[in-house]
C-alpha cells in the first residue's frame, strides 16, 4: 500500500495534472484581436503580422534595432529629487515611482544611448512608456539635456524617441519648467550644426509635443501614432464638433504637413541612417560634416561684372 500511494500515485497524478501555462506567452492585437505568440512578436519588433498594427515596443529593444549591430552604450543619468513636492493623490508619488522602478528596472521614464547609426555618431533619448505613461518630469529633463549635451560633445547627432503622456502632473509646475529647459538643450544642439532628429512614437502628446518633440530638423513618425496636445474628446468637448478620422494620426499629420515622413518600424535603421548620412555627409579629408545652415546667404553666387 505504501509503495502504491507513495510512488505509483504522485507519478500518475504528475501525468495528468494540467500543466500551468505561463500568462506572457501570447499577446492580442489592439486593432485585429488577433493572438500573437510572443516569440513571433518579437521577431517582428512589436509589429503585428495579421494587420500591421504598430504596439508599444521595449524601450530596450528599440535601441537594440536601431543601432548598427544593436551595440550601443548606456549612461548613467543625474538623481534628482524623488518628490520634490510630497505629492499624494490615492497613492503617494514616491510609492508609484517604487512600484514603476521595480516593474520597468529603470530609474525613471528616459534612457540615454549612444552608437553608431549608419555609420554616424548619435546619441538616443528614449522615453518608456511603461514607466508612468512616459511622463515628463524632472528626471526626465535632465536625460533630454545631458542627450544633449552628449552629442555636442561628441559631435554626434541627436534622435529623440519620445512616447509620452506629456508632463508628470505629480511634480506640477516642475514638470512644466522641463519643457523650456529641453528646447533650449535642443537648440544649443542646433546651434552647433548638429542633426536633431524626431522619431515620433505612439502615443506623443502634451507637453512633450508642445515642446521638444514638434522642434526636430527632421520628424518621424510611426504608423499609426497618435501625436497631438490635448485629446480628441478634449477638443470635441471644447469646439463642439466632431473632428475627422483618423484625426492627431501619424497618417493624417503627414498629409497636413506637421511630420516629414511616416515609416514602417522594420525600415527605420536603414532610413534613419540614410538621413545621418545625407546630413553629416563626408569632406576631401573624410572627416564628417555638416550640412550648411539653411540661410539666403547660403545659396547666393558670385557673379563678375
Amino acid at each position: 500500500m505504501n509503495w502504491l500511494t507513495n510512488f505509483v500515485r504522485p507519478k500518475i497524478q504528475r501525468l495528468v495534472r494540467p500543466r500551468e501555462v505561463p500568462d506572457n506567452l501570447w499577446d492580442k492585437c489592439p486593432q485585429c484581436g488577433h493572438m500573437i505568440f510572443h516569440r513571433d512578436l518579437a521577431k517582428t519588433q512589436a509589429v503585428c503580422p495579421h494587420c500591421d498594427f504598430h504596439m508599444r515596443l521595449d524601450v530596450k529593444a528599440r535601441l537594440a534595432s536601431l543601432f548598427d549591430g544593436g551595440q550601443y552604450q548606456r549612461i548613467e543619468l543625474p538623481k534628482g529629487v524623488a518628490d520634490p513636492l510630497k505629492f499624494r493623490d490615492s497613492k503617494r508619488y514616491v510609492d508609484r515611482l517604487k512600484d514603476s522602478q521595480a516593474k520597468t528596472s529603470e530609474q525613471d521614464a528616459i534612457v540615454v544611448a549612444h552608437g553608431k547609426i549608419g555609420g554616424v555618431n548619435a546619441v538616443i533619448a528614449a522615453f518608456n512608456f511603461a514607466f508612468m505613461g512616459g511622463s515628463m518630469g524632472v528626471a526626465v529633463g535632465d536625460g533630454i539635456v545631458a542627450a544633449a549635451e552628449l552629442a555636442i560633445l561628441q559631435d554626434a547627432a541627436l534622435i529623440v524617441i519620445p512616447s509620452s503622456g506629456g508632463a508628470r502632473m505629480q511634480e506640477g509646475i516642475l514638470s512644466l519648467m522641463q519643457m523650456a529647459r529641453t528646447t533650449v538643450a535642443v537648440e544649443k544642439v542646433k546651434e552647433k550644426g548638429l542633426p536633431y532628429i524626431v522619431l515620433l512614437a505612439d502615443p506623443t502628446t502634451g507637453g512633450v509635443s508642445a515642446s521638444f518633440a514638434m522642434l526636430g530638423d527632421i520628424h518621424i513618425a510611426e504608423p499609426g501614432a497618435v501625436i497631438g496636445f490635448a485629446g480628441v474628446r478634449v477638443i470635441e468637448t471644447t469646439i463642439r464638433e466632431k473632428l475627422p478620422d483618423g484625426f492627431q494620426r501619424a497618417e493624417y499629420l503627414l498629409e497636413h504637413g506637421m511630420v516629414d515622413m511616416v515609416v514602417h518600424r522594420s525600415q527605420l535603421p536603414e532610413t534613419l541612417g540614410r538621413i545621418l548620412g545625407l546630413l553629416r555627409h563626408r569632406g576631401p579629408s573624410g572627416q564628417l560634416l555638416s550640412l550648411p545652415v539653411d540661410t539666403p546667404d547660403s545659396y547666393e553666387t558670385e557673379t563678375g561684372d
